[in-house]
């Protein structure tokens, strides 16, 4: 018998997996903190024998060469990838056994990059699971613009004839498991439930449901903007990334806290968007531990930017440092505990500022108020605020002069992205109230919503 155990990184919406038989097991696309990993194979009692990636990833770091060193697994890495360290070169075709009757066969499927390689697990040579990385995911497929502009339209004609391939060699009832489409930037479009097979994905992929010609204009025309913290991810992992420090960072003092500020350095808050608009070290920016952190605060930071942070927990900085690491941000200048006032300086006060509901924005006068909308371009094409001003969340930081003058409300879908946006204008100096709520009770609260 074989088992097959999905590693979430709920942030960055990928999976990685662990897969094997009795005694040894494989782990596929693993994450940079391969201590989980690790965890897992003790406690179903395997040996880790190989370490298999399915492309030289865009959006994480991956804990690849660190999990083959300390376990001795053979390395295994598309043969046609560019990388800076030692490694097994994987073809198409190239099969190894992973346990008793347990076979792993690579699968050229270029597409997402130009080398990315599917794996398929056989049990007494009949396939059970694919590893599909970035290739086929569930009701989509992964992005083909992420290597190199001149490529998206050759990459895109290529994921489409890759998917083909998988679901012309497998049989329907093959479990397809991907990295990337539970959440990650790096899936054309988000995934639709949580598991699926070869045979429901022919019904309902637009990859194996329509041509090739309309399957690539449909496709480029959907792609959203690339999270910036990606341009660095590849060239980290072709290089070989360093083994992770999870250790606690410095303690930072309330005079250290706003030296930094100071500087120029960025202080991040990550106590949740109530506490926070509640009161805060002015200046600081809020980006939730529990929401997306490590795909948010790497897109808006300025890359090596020095980052302090401001948690309510020592367990809730650990859990943030976990999950920046994947992203190559590896260790906090400094770090502090507790609330604001463990972290002003001695006559210092709070800043804060108002939350509200769309009916409470219905309620005001048009006056001297701004509606900022930070939705995602494709969030606001479904409908938007008559007269409202849009910015993309990870825009705003930039241009925080195109926003115009008055006091700012801002939204977003549901309420975290506008905690973000609020913080970076109020530290700014602007006015703002953050609204915290869904975007479908605008309408309800007489808002007037413009579409096409």
């Amino acid at each position: 018998m074989f088992f097959v155990e999905a590693i979430e990184l709920e942030g960055l919406g990928n999976r990685s997996y662990l897969a094997g038989g009795r005694r040894t097991a494989v782990v596929v696309d693993p994450p940079r903190d391969i201590d989980r990993v690790l965890a897992a194979a003790a406690r179903r009692g395997v040996a880790i024998t190989h370490v298999v990636e399915t492309h030289i990833h865009n959006d994480y770091v991956t804990g690849g060469p660190e999990l083959a060193r300390i376990t001795g697994a053979a390395y295994l890495v598309p043969a046609d990838a560019h990388v800076s360290f030692a490694r097994t070169a994987v073809s198409d075709g190239d099969t190894v056994t992973i346990d008793r009757e347990l076979t792993l066969t690579a699968v050229a499927t270029p597409g997402h990059t130009p080398h990315h390689t599917a794996y398929v697990l056989s049990e007494a040579g009949r396939p059970v699971a694919a590893f599909t990385g970035g290739s086929l995911l569930i009701g989509t497929v992964g992005r083909p613009d992420l290597v190199e502009p001149r490529l998206t339209e050759q990459l895109a004609r290529a994921q489409h004839a890759s998917a083909r391939r998988l679901a012309d060699a497998l049989p329907d009832e093959t479990e397809v498991l991907p990295t990337h489409g539970f959440g990650s930037f790096c899936s054309s479009a988000q995934a639709d439930g949580e598991s699926t097979t070869i045979g429901k994905e022919k019904a309902a992929n637009p990859a194996l449901t329509i041509d090739v010609d309309t399957f690539v204009a449909e496709l480029l025309a959907g792609l959203e903007d690339v999270p910036a913290y990606y341009a660095h991810m590849g060239p980290a992992n072709a290089a070989g990334p360093a083994p992770v420090d999870l250790t606690p960072p410095a303690v930072a003092d309330p005079d250290d806290i706003a030296a930094r500020l100071a500087a120029g350095e960025w202080v991040v808050d990550l106590r949740n968007r109530i506490a926070f608009a509640e009161g805060h070290v002015a200046g600081s920016f809020n980006f939730e531990a529990d929401g997306k952190l490590a795909t948010y605060l790497a897109w808006l930071i300025p890359w090596g930017k020095p980052v302090t942070l401001l948690a309510e927990s020592a367990e809730q900085l650990a859990a943030a440092q976990r999950e920046l690491v994947r992203v190559g941000i590896d260790r906090p200048a400094a770090a502090a505990t507790g609330g604001p006032a463990d972290w002003l300086r001695a006559g210092e006060s709070s800043a804060s500022f108002p939350r509200a509901t769309f009916a409470e924005l219905a309620g005001q006068g048009r006056g001297r108020i701004v509606v900022l909308d930070v939705r995602r371009s494709s969030e606001r094409a479904e409908g938007w605020i008559e007269g409202s001003v849009h910015i993309p969340i990870h825009q705003v930081h930039r241009r925080i002069d195109d926003v115009p003058d008055g006091v700012v409300w801002v939204h977003c879908a549901g309420g975290m992205r506008a905690g973000i946006a609020a913080s970076l204008l109020d530290a700014a100096g602007r006015d703002v109230v953050a609204v915290d709520d869904g975007f479908g009770a605008a309408a309800e609260a007489g808002l007037t919503i413009v579409t096409g």
